[in-house]
């Protein structure tokens, strides 16, 4: 399509390749960039959007009112998504990309409808259709977990999926969504990491904090039973399959539990052995860069781990819901 977007909708827009080009004719070395005043100036609203993307009430602005020229407002995009390279926690990871994919709908939803469909085109979707083929919509929605969206509930005709008023728009913010997430994270040099050092440790330290009120003090009775099987199979000498181990060092890791508390219940085992216990809860804990969450109670039972459901599994569809409901459970209970 051709359609010229001026620099205020390139701004709303950073995700575009038009966007990047516009910050790329200004920032030439990355370094150089962080070390000016500008630069300091983007880091500084960097670490806004991914602190603003950690809130639970999310609230958007027209950032064209703010003290710093477009092109370096677009690279506070670019160097929010450096930050949570660095940092490699998946959790904030996933959080970045759907602040991002959310606050670009809440700009075309009063959009020029010609920018409005540019936007859509950039990323392979038509605003003017109100049918998709089978196979696109499947890959669409894949991620998306209402079950309005699932294919036994939509009017499939001749091969194509029958869209309702609103649906456009949601499947426009899901794709750009999936988009930002497949890219990160991204690759990173050690040198500029190192140089992002301070902005990310303050933003690990307050995930660190969001972790710890939301999860409070770690409480084993609460765990769901899926957990607790996987450690009673390790204190009988049973042999956990790799999903086994990854199941419950993640969960272990992201409900507060450190590296050495994790180790000491897989030291419940007759084999231990701490040299490989710690190099496997290191990695899966982010050590390695990628800071993992940990798998859905449908993943669960896609590798046979979920057992002993009881009545609360029927309310949850996550192991970390699940510890939620159970800990607000015994703290109504006292």
């Amino acid at each position: 399509m051709d359609v010229v977007l001026d620099q205020k909708e390139l701004i709303k827009y950073p995700f575009l390749k038009e966007s990047q080009q516009l910050a790329r004719r200004h920032v030439e070395s990355l370094e150089e960039f962080l070390t000016s005043s500008p630069g300091s100036m983007a880091l500084e609203r960097a670490k806004e959007r991914v602190i603003a993307a950690l809130a639970s009430k999310r609230e958007f602005q027209d950032e064209t009112t703010q003290n710093i020229r477009p092109e370096f407002e677009i690279a506070s995009y670019a160097l929010a998504r450096m930050l949570v390279s660095c940092i490699g926690d998946r959790s904030l990871i996933d959080r970045l990309a759907r602040y991002e994919a959310e606050r670009a709908s809440y700009f075309l939803e009063n959009e020029d409808p010609e920018i409005r469909q540019f936007v859509a085109w950039s990323i392979g979707i038509s605003t003017g259709t109100t049918t998709l083929p089978v196979t696109d919509y499947v890959e669409l929605v894949s991620r998306m977990r209402d079950r309005r969206w699932r294919l036994v509930n939509r009017d499939v005709r001749q091969g194509a999926v029958r869209l309702e008023p609103g649906d456009i728009d949601e499947l426009i913010r899901e794709r750009i969504r999936a988009i930002l997430v497949d890219q990160l994270p991204l690759r990173i040099p050690p040198a500029i990491c190192e140089r992002l050092r301070k902005t990310a440790d303050e933003i690990s330290a307050l995930l660190q904090q969001q972790v710890l009120e939301q999860f409070g003090e770690i409480k084993e009775e609460a765990f769901p039973p899926c957990i607790s099987a996987l450690i009673q199979a390790i204190t009988a000498g049973t042999n956990l399959t790799h999903m086994g181990r990854f199941a419950i060092t993640s969960f272990l890791h992201t409900i507060g539990m450190n590296t050495t508390g994790i180790a000491e219940i897989f030291s419940r085992a007759p084999d231990f052995d701490l040299d490989m216990t710690m190099y496997q809860v290191e990695h899966i804990s982010g050590r390695g860069g990628t800071e993992y969450t940990p798998p859905s109670c449908a993943t669960m039972r896609t590798f046979g781990l979920c057992t002993n459901r009881n009545k609360d599994c029927e309310r949850v569809n996550h192991p970390l819901s699940y510890y939620r409901l159970r800990k607000n459970i015994k703290k109504k209970g006292k």
